[in-house]
């Protein structure tokens, strides 16, 4: 009677999702496939706003572009991957960032599903701190981007590093530094090492035993991956 009572169940939230995604008229249905097997019923909602958000980006794009990528199996995986990843987001941020991706997989031609799919991949590398963080890299400048700095000011408030800094700021600095650590280890920052302008060769730290860096910049892959989910900086 349990396993009757869980199928029938299941059913039900799959009918759900296929009624709630029917009301999406372009992308709806090319998700309701995926409902039965890719979505519990308690990310029903999070499917159901994915689907809203890519509707709004890819609705006025051409019906015969949009069934010709459908025929196109590295473009059907890119899609079913960006529904699992979208029903696993907790945040609406992260559905608009899946769907932006999509989007530019299937508006821009000169890059194909499969480099889409490398650009998810490396999202799904990165939390959506570290997103914020390198959205902040991509316009340095002290008054760059000062709408986006305020909205996140809570993440990228500067924590001290003094000697007197609490136990506390210590550990929340130390996240700030290992989230830009990640980021270059992903290739999607970078810290370019200062020359001397007198010599024209690297200047070396004898203290720690590195070469010295200017700055942190981000890689053109960075700023492609910014691009893709919608979140490029007025300088890129």
């Amino acid at each position: 009677m349990s396993d009757q009572l869980d199928s029938n169940s299941t059913d039900y939230v799959v009918s759900a999702a296929k009624v709630a995604l029917g009301a999406v008229p372009l992308v709806g249905p090319l998700l309701t496939e995926l409902a039965g097997t890719v979505i519990p019923k308690q990310r029903l909602d999070r499917l159901v706003d994915y689907s809203r958000k890519l509707e709004m980006k890819i609705g006025s794009v051409d019906q015969d572009i949009l069934r010709s990528k459908l025929h196109d199996e590295n473009f059907t995986d890119l899609l079913e991957e960006t529904v699992r990843q979208a029903a696993q987001a907790v945040t609406d941020e992260r559905r608009e960032y899946l769907a932006s991706l999509l989007a530019s997989g299937v508006t821009e031609s000169h890059i194909s599903a499969v480099e889409s799919r490398h650009i998810l991949r490396m999202l799904s590398e990165i939390n959506d701190i570290e997103i914020i963080w390198l959205r902040f890299f991509s316009s340095p400048a002290l008054q760059g981007d000062r709408e986006f700095r305020e909205k996140h000011a809570a993440v990228l408030q500067p924590i001290s590093s003094s000697m007197s800094a609490s136990p506390n700021e210590r550990e929340r600095r130390a996240l700030q530094e290992n989230y830009a650590e990640h980021l270059i280890s992903l290739g999607l920052l970078t810290r370019p090492i200062r020359v001397d302008p007198r010599t024209g060769l690297p200047e070396f730290d004898r203290a720690n035993g590195m070469w010295k860096t200017q700055g942190t910049q981000v890689t053109p892959f960075g700023k492609l991956l910014l691009r893709y989910v919608g979140l490029s900086g007025p300088s890129s």
